[in-house]
């Protein structure tokens, strides 16, 4: 188990975050750099209770749990305001005018969006679950649901563990899956969709009641909100395959190749959303502007917004055909990889710096997990 320090000077024990979620989270904030420097001094290593797993199975799993955690608590807030709230997903009672602007993407935006927060509730309980049936520790984040929720109306008014109202959101996804010719994995980079959305702090959810107007500012809320979805979606479909490759359980590989694909379902889904977004400034922040996909620099064969289906792309070797695939799924970093860029784009504005100690810590021990014979 490690020990770190929070941002009042008091240990925390690890285990503890991770089985019962009863250790005290330091009062003190910090940004990204709270995770990528390592400003939260780690000490003490010794192994959490991986039971009948091996230690590296246990650890992707415990780190797999994290993320659908987080994933969850997300998707649980745009759900009380966009989406169906009902007895599969209780909570919240609906923005009408926020979910109209979703809707332009789609008629079934709300039902998608329930959806998606049922399907990531199954994964963070079966993973938990299935750690306590082999006698291994779990993880439990509930201690860090201390960010602020939106006030407008139809919005609980409970701590979460994540914040949607000041997003940074990578949008190259939407380029990077129609190239033929560059792929992550080969260290190609590629261009935003909404290069505005990349930089600054954009609410993804209407943050009060005076978010709701006027109609474009809304919309541009709720088109925010459209390409959030896709990016979220298309780290979870790379998580998966990049760790899959060093599980060493057949059964573990089970549940990590079933429940990988259905995040791709997932994305899949929201790339045919955000190809719907309308061209428009945001009124009240017009340094905010979705463009129109539809011409250049993008339009054509390969960037028309009804495409939704992986272009091929070299894969493996430039000598070898190419071939339509998931991209990034190298192994080497991926769950650090999935941290870091999950605190880039600002999802945890606000949260403690116990709070980016556990995910460094859990991220660096998937990353660790070796395939055993």
């Amino acid at each position: 188990m490690s020990k770190f320090e929070n941002g009042l000077g008091k240990s925390a024990n690890r285990r503890s975050f991770l089985k019962n979620g009863m250790a005290a989270a330091g009062a003190a904030t910090v940004g990204a750099a709270g995770l990528l420097a390592g400003r939260v001094p780690v000490s003490d290593q010794e192994d959490e209770k991986s039971g009948k797993l091996t230690k590296g199975d246990a650890a992707i799993l415990r780190f797999l749990a994290a993320a659908e955690i987080l994933e969850t608590d997300l998707w649980v807030q745009y759900n009380e305001l966009g989406g169906v709230q009902d007895s599969e997903v209780p909570g919240g009672s609906g923005s009408a005018p926020y979910t109209t602007a979703l809707q332009v993407l789609d008629g079934d935006m709300p039902q998608y969006i329930h959806d998606n927060t049922e399907d990531e509730f199954t994964h963070e309980d079966f993973i938990n679950a299935y750690l306590t049936s082999k006698g291994a520790d779990i993880v439990n984040l509930d201690q860090f649901r201390t960010l602020p929720s939106s006030t407008a109306t139809g919005a609980r008014q409970i701590g979460r563990l994540t914040n949607l109202m000041e997003l940074t959101v990578d949008t190259s996804w939407w380029t990077r899956y129609r190239s033929r010719t560059m792929n992550p994995d080969f260290g190609d980079t590629f261009p935003q969709a909404v290069p505005s959305l990349a930089v600054g702090r954009h609410p993804a959810i209407p943050r009060t009641d005076d978010d709701l107007t006027p109609n474009d500012h809304i919309q541009a809320i709720a088109n925010t909100a459209g390409f959030h979805f896709g990016t979220i979606e298309q780290g979870g479909t790379s998580l998966y395959p990049s760790l899959a490759q060093r599980v060493t359980s057949v059964e573990v590989l089970r549940i990590v190749l079933s429940i990988g694909p259905t995040e791709a379902m997932h994305f899949q889904t929201w790339h045919d959303k955000a190809g719907n977004a309308p061209p428009l400034t945001d009124p009240k922040d017009t340094t905010l502007v979705f463009p129109n996909l539809n011409a250049p620099p993008f339009g054509g064969e390969d960037f028309q917004t009804n495409l939704i289906m992986p272009e091929p792309t070299i894969f493996l070797s430039r000598s070898l055909p190419v071939c339509s695939i998931v991209r990034p799924t190298g192994t080497k970093g991926a769950a650090m990889g999935a941290a870091n860029f999950l605190t880039d784009m600002g999802l945890f504005r606000g949260q403690s710096p116990a709070f980016f100690a556990l995910l460094r810590d859990l991220a660096e021990d998937a990353d660790d997990a070796k395939r055993e014979s």
